[in-house]
Parts: C-alpha cells; structure tokens; sequence
C-alpha cells in the first residue's frame, strides 16, 4: 500500500481497461522462496521495492530518507511484437527529510522497461530506471544510488536479521473481499552506510532501515478512501507493522500488522488488535489537508494492551506532486517509544480513486 501506487493504478485503469482475470490473484498457500522473491513478479499487475530509514551525518545530524521502485503491468498491447509496446512500466520516488529545511524534499524518475533505460530483473532483486538503481548484491547487501536536483546518496543496507513475512506467511489480507491481499514481506533492522551529497557537499552517513516488498493485483475494497500505515525499527531488537484501511468516514474498515519480538517470535495482529488514536494534527497551507502526524497506535498483545507514540522528526513531511501529476499524502520519519520508522498517511486531501 503505498500512495503513488494507488494513484499510478488508477491512471493506468482510466486509460486502458483490463480485466481483473488478466492478472493473478493473491491467494493464501503460496509459499515464497528466496532469493527469487527478492526479484520481480512480472505476471501481477503491480509490485514495490520500498526503503525507509533514518540516517545520522558525522556531525550527529538525523535526516529520514525514503526510496522506492514500482513495476506495474498495464496490461495493454501485450500481443503488440513492437518493443515499444509499454509491457511493463517503471516508477521510482526517493525523498529526503531535513529538519534543517523544514519540508521534504523529493525526486522521481519513470520509464518504460527496455532499450536499457529501465529494467526489473527476476530471479533477484535488480532494479533500475536510468542512473537510479536498487539492487541485492552477491553478499546479501542491498545498495541503492539516485540522483535529484537537492540531494543525492548511495547507501548500502546490511541485513541484521532474517526476512520478516507478513500476515499468513507472506499473504497479508488488505480487506475481507477475494484477492484484497498483497504478497508481502519486510527486513527491518537494516544497518546503513554509505554517502548524502547535498549543496554541493558530501557526506558519510550511518543509520537504521527498513525494507518493504510487496506485489498484488488487486489492493483495497471499494469503499476504502485511505489508509495510516506505519513500519517501526525498536532500539531492542523488535520490529513493527500496522496499518488501518479507512472508510469515507474515516473509520477502519480493515486493520492489521506483525509484532516480531527481539527474540524472534512473531504476535499476528488482526482488525481487532489494533487502532490509531490521533493527538495532533497538522494543517498544509499548500494543499489544505490536515493530517494526523501525531498518533497514539494502541495494540492488544497476549500480554496486555502496549501503546506507542508515533511522533513526527517535523510536520511537513507532506508529498506535494501535483505539479508533476502525482497525488498528495504525507510520509514521513517518525520516532516512537523506545524505536524509529515511518508512517504514511494517504487519502486526507481528497478520497482514494480506486
């Protein structure tokens, strides 16, 4: 679930109607396998590579940061021979999040697969469109380079821990209706290091990350109008998911998420085990939309009732793409009780065309 995913799908669905049996359907049972899963699943009609972290500069600067690939199938002209027939599409979005400015700062890049401009390689993980690229190397690492007018960086991130499978060993429900589910995994934990270039300048960076993986064909309901996801790296070794789908009223309409212990074990949350209670919220002079980006996330665990603070590095963290036709959300670095993440926050300026 990521905002410019749900924008992108709309856009291509408003202009090339494809039927839902053209695609695969995400169904439980499948198990995943590594390192092909890492790779990309050409056959669905979408699928994200997503990196999230927090980095610290040599000076003790924290700055939160943000990449992301997109392979979507439009499923158009599939019988076309020509190679310019848009088989299948690349997106990537990477943004930077200093307090020092005050507002994010972000960049993207978009291309056709082929003619050596983009690629989405299976079998691994090797993404790439143009000079920005995300890839798994032989030693297990993941690298990432992008370039943007305001910033740039290069940043390696060194597995810590093993891969965290959501929901059912890997099939997350994203509502109660058949094929609202993603295949869907997360290594949190992820040591970075590596280089910031901003203003010229050129930094080494260290820092704690997370990666997200997910491929669908189908996300939400109908009646879903956006949701608050939130993806939380604890300082003792726990890691976080949780996330609510809400209505036209703003109600949760489906929740759910994974709490995996420092010692490994693993608590599956499901619509009753969670809820985001916002504390404060934050108006955009630019685009109106006002966002709860302070929130109480309460969770029911075996053990009892554990509430986390989510708390923003700074308020406008807000994605303002219109400019490039893309949508509006807020997404940002967010500390918590004893941890860091992200938390996402889509579908406050206007409802989720889905």
């Amino acid at each position: 679930m990521r905002g410019i995913v749900v924008f992108l799908l709309s856009l291509i669905l408003a202009i090339v109607p494809v039927r839902a049996q053209d695609f695969p359907t995400v169904a439980p049972g499948m198990p995943l396998a590594f390192p092909a899963d890492h790779g990309a699943h050409p056959a669905f009609r979408t699928e994200w590579w997503y990196v999230t972290g927090w980095l610290q500069t040599e000076g003790g600067a924290e700055l939160g940061f943000q990449v992301t690939f997109f392979r979507t199938r439009p499923g158009a002209g599939e019988a076309n021979p020509s190679r310019f027939a848009p088989a299948q599409v690349l997106f990537a979005h990477a943004a930077l999040s200093d307090p020092a400015i005050g507002r994010l700062l972000h960049g993207e890049r978009s291309a056709r697969e082929g003619f050596g401009l983009a690629r989405a390689a299976t079998g691994d993980a090797d993404v790439a469109i143009r000079d920005w690229r995300l890839r798994r190397e032989a030693d297990g690492r993941f690298t990432t380079s992008v370039q943007t007018p305001d910033f740039a960086y290069t940043l390696a991130f060194q597995p810590t821990q093993g891969i965290f499978l959501q929901g059912d060993e890997g099939f997350s429900r994203k509502g109660a209706g058949r094929g609202e589910a993603s295949y869907y995994y997360s290594m949190p934990q992820l040591d970075v290091s590596g280089t910031l270039t901003r203003g010229g300048k050129i930094e080494r960076v260290t820092g704690r990350a997370w990666l997200d993986r997910e491929w669908s064909s189908q996300f939400l309901s109908p009646g879903a109008t956006g949701w608050d996801w939130t993806g939380l790296n604890l300082d003792d070794g726990g890691a976080l998911v949780a996330f609510r789908i809400r209505g036209r009223e703003e109600e949760a309409i489906y929740a759910g998420g994974s709490f995996r212990r420092p010692d490994g074990s693993i608590v599956r949350l499901g619509p009753d085990d969670i809820r985001f209670e916002p504390v404060r919220r934050w108006r955009s002079e630019r685009t109106g939309a006002t966002y709860p980006v302070e929130q109480v996330l309460i969770l029911r665990l075996p053990e009892g009732e554990r509430r986390l603070s989510l708390k923003p590095l700074f308020d406008d963290q807000e994605l303002d793409g219109r400019a490039g036709g893309l949508p509006v959300y807020w997404e940002g670095a967010v500390r918590t009780d004893g941890g860091r993440g992200y938390l996402e926050l889509t579908g406050y300026t206007s409802p989720l065309s889905l």
